[in-house]
Order: structure tokens, then sequence, then C-alpha cells
């Protein structure tokens, strides 16, 4: 009876016109957070993948084959842009040979013309400088209130593409704003009284985070973006905490804890270490994630463990 029923069921469906649920429209997110964005406003009209992990350094992810195969089926492809996926998205881009999602396509989404950026160089850059973004700096999805912009734009391509599921996106963008909206009220009045509190970060990376939550940092861990430190570095970071004040050390999870608990043991710091995205793959959703990164600067604040 069990391997009868799905049959009959299926004869059933067709008869009265019925087709199993299917998404419509295939994306790919080049970071978990823009995966988790398009999920909540596509609902069951896309399939959505991300090609990196949070776990792992967006700035460096393997162009293996197997990602240029999901590009390959791709309608849409959503990335940060401002050069944070250069070395590894172009190529992806070129062997998947999917015309849909080459530049200028309108498959194609640059998400960071939707906000508005921090970090711009005013100056001409050099390699001396270590990994600068001449655009702008890419961190810009540790700010949920630029990730309301950044799904109004998503809605907006999806809309374009699917036109048959417009209404389905609208409602989807709706329900994202209405959500994260009510979260980003209460979070900042939960750190509102940390407003002015000095920080060390290891990557300047958390910029929006700062021009968020009004927190400053004194110092980073890495000399220059993208360089590790050495020890007369460390030392400097040490002391620029104590003199500072400053209470905790954030970084991202995939960053090396020898250092940063190093620093933390010599000035009193205490690290707080976030994903940099959420687990979308798990189903943890946007809010979810930016709640957990909140809660882990709230705590190690107030004086508890990150």
């Amino acid at each position: 009876m069990r391997r009868i029923l799905p049959g009959i069921l299926m004869v059933a469906a067709l008869v009265v016109g019925i087709s199993p649920a299917r998404a419509d429209v295939t994306v790919v997110a080049t970071v978990p957070d823009l995966a988790a964005i398009v999920r909540e406003i596509g609902g069951s009209s896309v399939r959505v993948v991300s090609l990196a992990a949070p776990t792992q350094d967006p700035h460096f992810v393997d162009a293996k084959p197997n990602l240029a195969l999901k590009l390959a089926k791709a309608d849409l492809l959503v990335y940060v842009g401002l050069d944070l996926e250069v070395g590894w998205l172009p190529t992806l881009i070129v062997g998947s040979r999917n015309a849909s999602i080459q530049a200028g396509a309108k498959g194609n989404l640059d998400c960071s013309k939707f906000v508005e950026l921090l970090d711009v160089p005013a100056q001409k850059i050099e390699r001396s400088m270590g990994d600068i973004h001449p655009g702008g700096n890419p961190h810009y999805l540790h700010d949920p209130r630029r990730a309301l912009a950044v799904a109004a734009g998503i809605a907006a391509r999806l809309q374009e593409i699917d036109p048959v599921n417009a209404t389905a996106y609208a409602s989807g963008l709706e329900s994202f704003r209405g959500k994260l909206g009510a979260r980003i009220a209460g979070w900042a009045k939960r750190m509102e009284p940390w407003k002015g509190t000095r920080i060390v970060t290891y990557h300047k990376s958390f910029v929006y985070v700062e021009n968020w939550l009004g927190l400053q940092t004194v110092e980073h861990v890495e000399p220059k973006p993208g360089i590790p430190p050495n020890p007369r570095h460390v030392l400097d970071v040490i002391q620029a905490a104590k003199t500072s004040g400053a209470k905790v050390l954030l970084q991202e999870t995939y960053y090396p804890a020898q250092t940063s608990m190093t620093i933390a043991e010599k000035s009193g710091l205490r690290v707080v270490a976030v994903s940099a995205g959420a687990d979308s793959e798990g189903g943890q959703s946007y809010g979810d994630r930016v709640e957990a990164m909140v809660n882990a600067l709230e705590s190690a604040l107030k004086g508890g463990g990150a």
C-alpha cells in the first residue's frame, strides 16, 4: 500500500491539474548571508546555494570545478562586490559558460551598489598599503541596516527575472523588512549603553558595525589589511589596548585565535569571535546570525564570556 499511494497521489494531481511545488529561479550567492537573504525573500519560488561557507574567509575561496557547475545552472548570481571575491569569482563565472550570469547580464547582481559605502579610499592605492579595496570596504553585511537595502535590490531583480512570482517576492521583502526592522530597533536599544566603547578588531571588517553601534576601533591585529601581525606590531596592539581602555577584540572565527588570545592575556581584552555569515544551509536566518553577533558582543562588554 505504501508503494501504491504515492503513485495514486501523482495521478490524482495530474487529473486535477496540480503540479508538485518547485522552485522557479535558481540563485547562486557567493556568501551565506546573501543566500539567507535570498531564501527569506524568495521562499519556495527560489532554489539558492552559497559558494562560500560561513566558516570560510570570503577573500580566499578555492575556485573548484564543482562551484563552476553550480554557476552553470544559475539564473541569478548575487555577490558582495568591491573586489571581495576578485581572487576566485571571475574564474568561476568564465568557467560556468553561463551567458545569463556574465557581467552586464540580468542574472549578474553586484549588491554593493545598493549600500552606502565606508572606507572608500581618497588617495591612490598602492600594494604596500596592504589588501585595500579601491571601491570601499566590502564587509557591509555585518550591518543589518545595509542588509535591508541589499534585500530590496535582490527583490527587484528577482521580480525582473521572474515576473510571474513578482507579488510573492514583494511579500517576501515586506516580511523580511518587518522582522529585521523590529530586531534592529531592539539591538540598538540593547547596545546603547556601549556607544563610544573602544575595541580592537583583527581585520578591518567591522567598520560598518562601528558605524551602526557607535563603537570605536583603536587598533587592528593586522598591521595592514591582509598582512599577518609580527611580534613588534603585537606589542603595539597590546599597548594601544591598555592605554585606550579598550574592552574587546572582535574578529571572525576564521582568523587565527592564538595571537588574539595572547593579546587578550596581556591587555585584559575579551576576545569575541563571530561567524562571517549565516549558516543558511542549516536553516539559520540572517537576523539570527546578527542576533548571535550582538549577543556575543553584549556579553563580552558586560564582562561575561563571548
